[in-house]
C-alpha cells in the first residue's frame, strides 16, 4: 500500500508540473487552479504513503515506536521532496505565483524519483544512538529548511530567467507570466530570512543530541562540517544583502551558491560521513 501511495503521489506531482508549465505558455483560471489542486493532492497521499510507512515501521520493530522511519535514504528523500512540494504549494497560492512549480517541481521530483530508483526502499530499524526524540526532531527540522531552501533556489532561478527575457530584444511570452524582479527578489530574501534562524536551531539541536549519544557536541564529522559550511554561506548571502545592499542577480547567484551546498550536505557527504551517512546503514 505504502508504495502504490507513493508512485501514485509522483504521477500526481508529473501532472502538477505539467499543469503548471502549460500555464507558464497559456494563462487560463483553470490551469492555474487545475496544478494547484492537483499538486494539494499529491501532497495528501504523500503523507498518506508517509504514514502508511510509519505504521508499518513501529509493527515491525516494537523497540522503535513512537519513533519516524527516516533513518534511511528513502524516508529522508521521501520527506524532503513531500516538505519541498508543500512550501511549493503555500506559495503559490498564498502569493498567486502560479509558474512557480515549473521552477521547484523538477526538483522535488527528482529527489522522490531517486528515493524509488535509487535507494534503499525497505525498513530498517534504529541503531541505538538514533533511539532518542531527537529523532523525531532534529532531522525534521533540518530537511523543513531544505525544503524552503529548493523553493529559494527555484524562485531565484526565475528571478534569473525574467531578468535574461526582459534584456532580450525578443523576450518570449511568457515573461509576463512570471512576477516581477522585485516580488521574486524580495520572497527569496523572505525565504531565506525566514529559514535560517531555523536552521541554526535545527544544527544546534544535533549538538545537543550528539552530546547526549557519544558525549560530545561537534565532531567535525563530514556532514556537520558541510552543514556549517551551508549555514556559513547564507549568512554571508544575509551579510551582503543587509550591509552590502547587495540585491537582484548578485543576491541569486549567492543563493544558488548556497543551494548546491545544500545539495552536497544531502547526497554527497553519504559517501564521506560516516555517522550521517545513509549509505553506510
Amino acid at each position: 500500500m505504502e508504495f502504490l501511495l507513493f508512485n501514485l503521489s509522483l504521477f500526481l506531482y508529473s501532472a502538477a508540473l505539467l499543469g503548471s508549465a502549460l500555464y507558464l505558455w497559456r494563462r487560463g483560471d483553470l490551469l492555474e487552479k487545475g496544478w494547484k489542486a492537483v499538486l494539494a493532492l499529491g501532497c495528501l497521499v504523500h503523507l498518506a504513503s508517509f504514514a502508511v510507512r510509519t505504521a508499518s515501521f513501529w509493527a515491525l520493530y516494537q523497540e522503535n515506536r513512537y519513533f519516524l522511519p527516516i533513518n534511511t535514504f528513502f524516508g529522508a528523500l521521501s520527506y524532503l521532496a513531500l516538505t519541498a512540494n508543500l512550501v511549493c504549494l503555500v506559495l503559490a497560492v498564498r502569493y498567486r505565483i502560479s509558474v512557480l512549480g515549473v521552477f521547484v517541481l523538477p526538483f522535488s521530483l527528482a529527489a522522490q524519483i531517486s528515493a524509488a530508483a535509487g535507494a534503499e526502499a525497505g525498513l530498517a530499524g534504529l541503531v541505538p544512538a538514533l533511539q532518542s526524540y531527537w529523532i523525531n526532531i532534529h532531522p525534521l527540522v533540518i530537511m523543513t529548511c531544505y525544503g524552503i531552501l529548493v523553493n529559494a533556489f527555484g524562485v531565484s532561478l526565475a528571478y534569473i530567467v525574467q531578468d535574461w527575457q526582459l534584456r532580450s530584444r525578443r523576450p518570449k511570452e511568457f515573461v509576463w507570466q512570471i512576477p516581477s524582479l522585485e516580488v521574486l527578489d524580495r520572497l527569496t530574501y523572505q525565504m531565506i530570512f525566514l529559514m535560517l534562524p531555523v536552521l541554526t536551531i535545527g544544527i544546534a539541536m544535533g549538538g545537543v543530541w550528539a552530546w547526549d549519544a557519544w558525549g560530545r557536541f561537534w565532531g567535525w564529522d563530514a556532514k556537520e562540517t558541510w552543514a556549517l559550511i551551508t549555514w556559513l554561506i547564507y549568512i554571508v548571502y544575509l551579510h551582503l544583502r543587509l550591509a552590502r545592499g547587495w540585491r537582484g542577480r548578485a543576491a541569486a547567484y549567492v543563493n544558488f551558491v548556497g543551494f548546491a551546498s545544500v545539495l552536497f550536505t544531502f547526497f554527497g557527504v553519504n559517501y564521506l560521513s560516516k555517522l550521517h551517512g545513509y549509505l553506510s546503514q
